[in-house]
């Protein structure tokens, strides 16, 4: 159990003492970093992340157009509909309205190719619904910066015709502005709200204004840093709108939490009767190295994200690395030399009722030691309830379904532009989304070539796959063509896939893969959103092989025990696998699903699970080391294993509950937003946290400890070569020499 005196403190200790000693250097370098990453940022900019990050058809369809050196403009339709049935598209107030908008879209200036419904016969079979299509001019990657003014043309028309008719715009160019617009203000109100928040939790916990800004002012300097190093990091892999996001869901919370538990241990050593000196000692030997171990595992895991080889999941795991290596830098590096250079001013700002309120709790929590206290008393008996409830929990997600979410899936009937998209799958099933096929040939001219593009478009209504109307463009210069395929389904992703799998497997064989040299991927967002499942599903294996083994190998380091090893993994995957069944109860069946506004979603966004396994893998080791450490010490103190535990729970119970809220408040946010990719990702995150601070270490950690009793220490011997990460309890003499000022022996970490 013990260590030979003047042994390794760790990274951390070392750190800690360096910065409390050279204080102003300390917090000099953590500015000029800050200061230095914003202004490189800002002088890369930030490179978007562009199509073309997946495997299949989807990519193949994108390498073609690429190589054929053409650049697909940005698609728009209006829709004429009448809104009973006394009009139709042959009546002459209807086809006066094609021809207004027509004319209204054509005056903006910023369209070409205008078609009426006439002349392509886009009419559906009820008379009723009409599409006049166009493209906006210019580059497609900007046009829903433009494309305002082409819907306020429209909306010009609809006034006109109010009453009568329904005349609205929808195309790529539009839903990317809508999607666009509806993320950066949920953003916006993610960091209005976030940061206020945390600052009153932390109020709470603290009872003093200054202690509690000191976690809210790191974490905000650690997220500024890692933006501008995303900045720089974007011209190798481009980043997302999404990263973004994460990162300043992660890195708020965990910066904060790095900072609580540090700034908590302070406190509760110079409680102790510590000078200020030994307290900030002894808290980066302790505190701050379950901060290191904590974040190398989140920043591993993290890690295992890139090895997905999609876009959109290696810039959330770069983007969520860079803010937690940032945050863990910055809280055991310059938060010691913070609170060096304040010494008791930290007390300063006392809220007289919280700051009474926070003397009076001492040390201990009566609540969690009297959960405790019956879980210690009947561990095998706890443990089967909480264990046998969390895999409840979990069941349901054993029938998970995921996908790209539709536009109607994404934001329910919050925008009009939903209502738009319904219409339009209603009148054109697959209108909305169709699948495109992009054809190249060596002579696209071919009679062999044109006949096999007229079986396929005949065979796609046939076969049942589409209701047609099915268009070809033919690019004769390129050798390409495009053949847009309505797919029955509509928005009903699983029907709409099984008509785009007729397409591929039936369809394109017997017609175009029947024509020696000839290409066809098949693409649109129905196609990308089976291929992007596809590939997670092969990439996922090896990325929890990954996390899981690292986990294990590091709490093996860290603890010196297998032990704790094997349950800190089990107990991980227990939470994990709660998160999912929650997720997929509420979200996929509806289960409650009214309660976070999330009627009629029906699956779970492609992304998030896979996401949800790293980040939560990482972020339960906050708790766990932070507890098991404190476990450990009492244990290395003299403590009997049941004595430790209790110490170690209801002694960290404080830091860890005030931790918990936190990361619960700052991911609820998320669950407010319109978004249904960020509210299922902020559901998930915050109710993973809950059941990880609560039902996994105040319940089936000591149960499974106490069950094990000293077999929680053990190390087999064939393993006791490995390297020892583990630390002294406080008062070891290292920590006692580097008080006095005298130089402790080398440490190995």
């Amino acid at each position: 159990m013990g260590r030979a005196e003047g042994g390794p403190r760790g990274f951390a200790a070392r750190a800690g003492g360096w910065s409390a000693r050279h204080r102003w250097a300390a917090v000099g370098i953590w500015v000029l970093f800050v200061v230095v990453s914003v202004l490189a940022g800002r002088a890369t900019g930030t490179e978007e992340l562009g199509n073309g990050q997946l495997r299949g058809e989807t990519t193949q369809a994108d390498r073609i157009v690429d190589e054929a050196g053409i650049v697909e403009p940005a698609g728009e339709s209006v829709l004429v509909q009448a809104e009973d049935d006394t009009l139709t598209s042959e009546d002459a107030a209807f086809r006066s309205a094609v021809d207004a908008v027509v004319t209204a879209v054509q005056r903006t200036g910023e369209v070409t190719a205008v078609v009426s419904p006439y002349d392509s016969g886009s009419i559906s079979r009820d008379g009723r619904s009409a599409l006049v299509a166009f493209d906006m001019k210019g580059d497609p990657e900007t046009a829903p910066d433009r494309v305002g003014t082409v819907l306020e043309a429209v909306a010009e028309v609809q006034q006109e015709h109010s009453g009568t008719l329904r005349i609205e715009e929808i195309g790529s160019a539009s839903m990317n502005k809508t999607f666009d617009d509806a993320f950066a203000d949920d953003f916006t109100q993610a960091e209005y709200s976030a940061v206020p928040v945390a600052l009153g939790i932390l109020l709470i916990a603290f009872g003093a204004l200054v202690a509690a800004l000191l976690p809210v002012v790191l974490a905000i300097t650690a997220i500024m840093a890692t933006m501008g190093l995303m900045g720089v990091v974007s011209q190798i892999q481009p980043m997302s709108d999404t990263a973004n996001s994460m990162m300043l869901l992660v890195g708020l919370a965990v910066g904060v939490d790095y900072c609580l538990f540090y700034l908590r241990r302070e406190r509760e050593e110079r409680a102790a009767g510590r000078d200020a000196r030994t307290a900030i000692l002894v808290a980066a030997a302790t505190s701050g190295r379950a901060v290191v171990v904590s974040g190398v595992t989140v920043c591993v895991a993290m890690a295992g994200m890139l090895f997905t080889g999609i876009g959109e999941f290696q810039s959330m795991g770069l983007a969520s690395l860079m803010v937690v290596a940032v945050a863990m830098v910055g809280s055991v590096t310059v938060l010691p030399a913070l609170l060096s250079l304040l010494g008791e001013r930290v007390e300063k700002g006392r809220v007289p009722f919280l700051a009474r309120l926070r003397k009076g709790a001492g040390g201990e929590s009566r609540f969690w030691t009297a959960v405790l206290g019956g879980v210690l008393r009947r561990p095998l008996l706890s443990l089967a309830v909480a264990g046998g409830a969390l895999v409840a929990v979990a069941l349901p997600a054993l029938g998970m379904k995921t996908q790209n979410l539709t536009l109607d899936q994404e934001f329910g009937d919050s925008l009009p532009i939903v209502a738009t998209y319904e219409r339009i799958n209603e009148a054109f099933p697959g209108g909305a989304d169709p699948a495109q096929v992009v054809v190249r040939a060596e002579d696209i001219d071919a009679q062999p070539v044109k006949e096999a593009i007229a079986a396929f478009r005949e065979q796609a209504v046939s076969s049942g796959a589409s209701e047609g109307p099915v268009e070809v463009v033919t690019d004769t210069g390129k050798d390409v063509a495009f053949i847009s395929v309505p797919l029955v389904g509509g928005s009903d992703q699983e029907r709409a896939e099984k008509s785009l799998l007729l397409l591929r497997d039936e369809v394109r064989p017997a017609t175009l893969g029947a024509v020696d040299g000839v290409e066809a991927p098949i693409t649109g967002q129905v196609a990308g959103s089976l291929d992007f499942n596809e590939q997670l599903t092969d990439a996922a294996p090896p990325v929890f092989a990954f996390v899981v083994a690292f986990a294990f190998v590091l709490m093996l380091l860290s603890f010196r025990s297998l032990a704790v090893a094997v349950t800190s993994i089990l107990l991980n995957l227990l939470s994990v696998g709660a998160a999912y069944g929650i997720l997929t109860a509420v979200f996929q069946h509806g289960w409650g699903a009214s309660l976070v506004g999330a009627e009629g979603v029906g699956a779970i966004v492609a992304w998030l699970p896979l996401f949800l396994f790293v980040i939560l893998f990482g972020l339960s080791m906050d708790y766990h080391v932070f507890v098991v450490s404190r476990i450990r010490e009492g244990r290395m103190q003299g403590r009997t294993t049941r004595e430790a535990i209790t110490h170690g729970v209801v002694t960290t119970a404080g830091v860890v509950t005030s931790a918990a809220v936190i990361m619960v408040a700052v991911f609820a946010i998320f669950g407010t937003l319109s978004m249904q990719s960020m509210k299922q990702m902020g559901v998930g995150l915050a109710v993973a946290v809950l059941i990880d601070a609560t039902v996994i270490r105040a319940v089936l950690l000591p149960a499974v400890m106490a069950l094990l009793g000293e077999a929680n220490w053990y190390l087999p011997a064939w393993l006791r070569w490995l390297p020892d990460l583990s630390h002294e309890a406080p008062g070891a003499p290292a920590a006692a020499e580097e008080a006095r000022g005298e130089e402790p022996a080398p440490a190995r970490i």
